[in-house]
């Protein structure tokens, strides 16, 4: 006889006066017809998907059972219930796939453990690439218009006079990480100011 899939549900709602009662009820629903044993259901109530996993302590629960190797397949009501960014959805979806654990979506009909749904998933993937490129181009021409309007980039420079004092109490032996309290300035600062006098 064939081992029950272990199930996790994971059910999210962006304001505590929303409720997760339709998204639970549905998805039980399915995992009943599909034979699945549900293992645990994470829920993270009042809590916006544009946070990553350390803003969401269940969704950061589940990716600790999954490492864990706890779980055979995590159910959700829908894509963007995992998170707003794809980049963000994909990478758990990927980092689900390593592990060995299927993904079921709800709304898009999609299971991971069918071909038509790693093919759905891999699409996720093309789409998420493209997003990166589109957003890594944006940043590159945001960043040649600034140096083309003679806008300066990078943090602000120190004043001169404390570049000078940095000088001074390193070329007397003082320690980087003491000139940097003593000065009121990163250790990054000072290890420039010290490259630059070298």
């Amino acid at each position: 006889m064939n081992k029950k899939k272990r199930a996790a549900i994971y059910l999210r709602v962006s304001t505590a006066n929303q409720t997760t009662d339709n998204q639970l009820r549905e998805l039980r629903k399915v995992a009943t017809q599909r034979g699945w044993q549900i293992s645990d259901i994470y829920e993270d109530r009042g809590i916006s998907g544009a946070k990553g996993r350390e803003g969401r302590p269940a969704f950061d629960r589940l990716n600790r059972d999954a490492a864990r190797g706890e779980l055979d397949v995590v159910m959700a009501w829908s894509i963007d219930r995992l998170g707003r960014s794809l980049q963000h959805v994909v990478s758990f979806m990927t980092e689900l796939n390593q592990l060995g654990v299927d993904l079921y979506l709800h709304q898009q009909a999609v299971d991971s453990s069918t071909p038509s749904g790693r093919a759905m998933l891999s699409m996720c993937g093309v789409f998420a690439e493209f997003e990166r490129g589109i957003i890594a181009e944006r940043v590159r021409a945001g960043l040649s218009r600034a140096r083309a309007n003679g806008k300066p980039l990078g943090r602000p420079r120190v004043p001169l006079e404390v570049e000078q004092s940095i000088r001074q109490r390193r070329a007397k032996g003082v320690g980087i990480l003491k000139i940097a309290r003593e000065m009121g300035v990163g250790v990054s600062v000072v290890q420039r100011v010290v490259r630059q006098a070298a």
